[in-house]
């Protein structure tokens, strides 16, 4: 007799993680975010494992666990993911207090932050259809032609 599980929020093609308690400001974590969001999988683990930020090493462990989700719980192809969604948000801030002159207190904040990576299962066969209709290829007969006329 436990309670009834919640219906799924997000379309069958999606799959979602969620890190909390990472010990950073939300501006310093958006700008790693902002760096992946809409990139394929593959591509943003490289680019995280090699930034030189402090916290896309947390970054990198959310998306391997969205990636983990998808495949696992969701039965979606590795190799066609997307990164749909990066959102950064506020968490906990720690308050705490530096002494300072003539008794007086100064306030630290230490903020934590959360991220949640949302990807998205997304087919190659799209890309390759608008890439068939753009432009038109010349005959090779007038690129001969035209060194001819060139020497004569």
């Amino acid at each position: 007799m436990g309670k009834q599980s919640r219906a799924r929020v997000l379309p069958e093609s999606h799959a979602k993680a969620v890190g909390t308690m990472i010990r950073t400001s939300p501006r310093k974590l958006n700008l790693v975010a902002q760096s992946i969001r809409g990139k394929k999988v593959e591509n943003a683990l490289n680019e995280l494992t090699f930034s030189p930020k402090r916290v896309a090493k947390a970054v990198k462990k959310v998306l391997q666990s969205a990636i983990a989700n998808a495949e696992n719980n969701h039965d979606l192809d590795v190799d066609d993911l997307v990164i749909s969604e990066a959102s950064v948000g506020k968490n906990l801030v720690m308050k705490r207090f530096h002494a300072r002159a003539r008794g007086r207190g100064a306030g630290i904040l230490k903020p934590f932050a959360q991220i949640t990576i949302v990807v998205q299962e997304k087919r190659e066969e799209v890309e390759e259809k608008k890439s068939k209709g753009k432009g038109k290829k010349r005959p090779a007969a007038k690129k001969a032609a035209q060194p001819a006329q060139e020497t004569a």
